[in-house]
């Protein structure tokens, strides 16, 4: 049995987690996981991060390589294409998404999200690197429906969960959401989280939420 450890509101955890649901793959979960540079913790993930997949008692770390293994290991239900380019393009626009949006727009996640505050500098930089990371997605981007053509890949397990994050924090941080020029961004987010998969981990992802801002009111 596969045990993914993590939170549900952590945006890497529920790409594994949409990942496993759509390729009917089982596991178990333990979602009171947090990162932690705790030897305990860095014996099981080398970089203390979530989430973790643990499979016959050896932990595997990074979302993408934990998605890797899964097409390996379990290839039944495919969440890449067949032939070698297209699973290439797969992976092209995962990797723009994850290091040229994501991980870029994480830079504002202190102040957006956590009432911390960033210099002018860093906004400055920010702003150039993600106009260029959100030009490279929409040269890539197909939406013909999904974000890679016409079937369902890992590229959209990627999208649903890192996306909204980014429109919010941009939103926050500079007063406008960086996505927003992209028009069929919307309508294609609402259309993946109509599918049951999606939708379960959404609604989670919301529970957990709440569930920690009430713990922070007290």
């Amino acid at each position: 049995m596969l045990r993914l450890c993590g939170f549900h509101v952590s945006n890497y955890h529920n790409k594994v987690r949409i990942a496993l649901l759509e390729k009917g793959v089982a596991f178990e979960e333990d979602a009171n996981c947090r990162p932690s540079q705790k030897d305990e913790w860095l014996a099981r993930s080398p970089l203390g991060k979530v989430p973790i997949l643990e499979v016959d008692g050896a932990g595997l770390a990074e979302s993408q390589v934990i998605c890797e293994y899964l097409e390996d290991a379990y290839p039944q239900r495919p969440l890449y294409p067949r032939e070698p380019l297209a699973r290439a393009r797969v992976r092209e626009l995962i990797a723009v998404m994850e290091l040229h949006v994501e991980l870029v727009a994480r830079r504002l996640y202190r102040e957006a999200f956590f009432g911390g505050k960033l210099s002018d500098e860093t906004r400055q930089e920010v702003e150039r690197d993600l106009a260029k990371g959100v030009r490279g997605f929409k040269a890539l981007a197909r939406f013909s429906p999904y974000v890679a053509g016409s079937d369902l890949t890992l590229a959209d397990c990627a999208a649903f969960v890192h996306l909204p994050l980014v429109s919010l924090a941009t939103k926050l941080a500079f007063g406008r959401d960086a996505l927003e020029e992209i028009a069929p961004l919307k309508p294609y987010l609402k259309m993946l989280g109509e599918r049951p998969a999606f939708a379960r981990v959404n609604e989670d992802r919301k529970a957990a939420q709440a569930a920690m801002a009430a713990a922070a009111r007290k």
